[in-house]
């Protein structure tokens, strides 16, 4: 196994750098420490060719340009809060606006648009890159000083882990997630919609019209958002299925995990084509997938436009908007309290 590092660009005179991580089964996971943004994973299809599996850019004005959160990590707290508000011990915290009325992903300088400190690591058994950065009291309106360290590791079991760590000096809300979109074809100008998801899932997030949770958790059985079997995508995209179609015709939802004890994976995404397939599993209590509804192919990646359904994400989080709903878990963690925990996804072929 192998790290490399290479300057990627530069951004107000700070120097934004790609690391590559490549194992001895070639198997690449590239990230800059800009957004912990990862630019690639190379992983094979079952005939033994490589191709890159995420999508991403090559220069990095691309990824000032265009905000689709390519590969990157997001955070203070992931996904939507309603109004940009949320009340802790009795007190009204009043975010910053970045969508509308609401704040998404953390806020106009979320963790994406940040440079973090950077270190590499090699173990007896993986390679990785530690990124680190203090967000400070105040930032997007988010209390306490919060330290936060994101490490990705990649390992000859094809496996590439993100683990999330994180403290503050006093009682604030935490909920991150890494952004990447797959798209198991190698090709960015093939949709995701013939891809297959299995999930073990008996319950999504309902949305309201402007993608904040209504606070209803519903029952999948006998609605296109029952992966429990495995299913083609396209299959949201075509329904007719008000959830569906208020996200622009496919999927942008939490479903809350199951967590099969019987060492399945809690996702499994399945290109039948290339034989590929990547599995997913996390301590999280849900995983937003979100397929791509909303790329409207306003701009091109290696010169190919990307299409509407270019790549699907799987973030694993806390349930969105935690915060606003009863029932839906807690994003509060403790002053001096140690927030911890890791989704991996394997790479593998059928």
């Amino acid at each position: 196994m192998k790290i490399s590092e290479r300057k990627f660009g530069e951004l107000k005179g700070q120097d934004v750098t790609e690391f590559c991580l490549e194992n001895d089964h070639g198997v690449r996971v590239r990230a800059l420490n800009y957004g912990g943004i990862v630019t690639e994973t190379w992983a094979p299809d079952a005939k033994g060719d490589f191709a890159n599996v995420s999508l991403g850019f090559g220069t990095l004005d691309e990824y000032l340009v265009h905000s689709p959160y390519f590969g990157a990590l997001v955070g203070r707290v992931a996904g939507r809060i309603g109004d940009a508000r949320f009340e802790m011990d009795g007190k009204t915290y009043q975010l910053a606006k970045n969508e509308g009325a609401n704040i998404l992903h953390g806020g106009p300088n979320n963790f994406s648009k940040q440079i973090w400190n950077s270190e590499t690591l090699e173990t007896e058994d993986a390679i990785g890159v530690v990124f680190s950065l203090t967000s400070p009291d105040g930032e997007n309106g988010f209390p306490g000083n919060l330290d936060v360290r994101v490490t990705y590791t990649l390992n000859n079991a094809n496996e590439w882990r993100i683990k999330y760590e994180a403290k503050s000096d006093a009682k604030t809300v935490f909920n991150p997630t890494n952004h990447v979109y797959f798209n198991l074809t190698g090709d960015v100008a093939q949709t995701i919609l013939d891809q297959e998801l299995e999930m073990c899932s008996s319950r999504f997030v309902a949305l309201r019209e402007d993608s904040i949770p209504t606070g209803e958790l519903v029952d999948v059985t006998g609605t296109p958002f029952d992966f429990r079997m495995s299913r083609v995508l396209r299959d949201g995209a075509t329904s007719e299925h008000p959830q569906n179609v208020i996200v622009k015709n496919g999927y942008d939802h939490a479903f809350v995990l199951d967590h099969d004890e019987t060492g399945m994976p809690d996702a499994r995404l399945v290109d039948q084509n290339s034989g590929r397939v990547v599995e997913m599993r996390t301590d999280c209590e849900s995983v937003v997938i979100y397929s791509g509804n909303q790329l409207t192919g306003n701009f091109a990646i290696d010169g190919v436009v990307a299409p509407k359904y270019a790549g699907v994400t799987m973030e694993t989080q806390g349930l969105p908007d935690s915060m606003n709903h009863e029932g839906f878990g807690s994003a509060v963690i403790q002053e001096d309290e140690l927030f911890q925990s890791e989704t991996v996804f394997t790479f593998k072929t059928l």
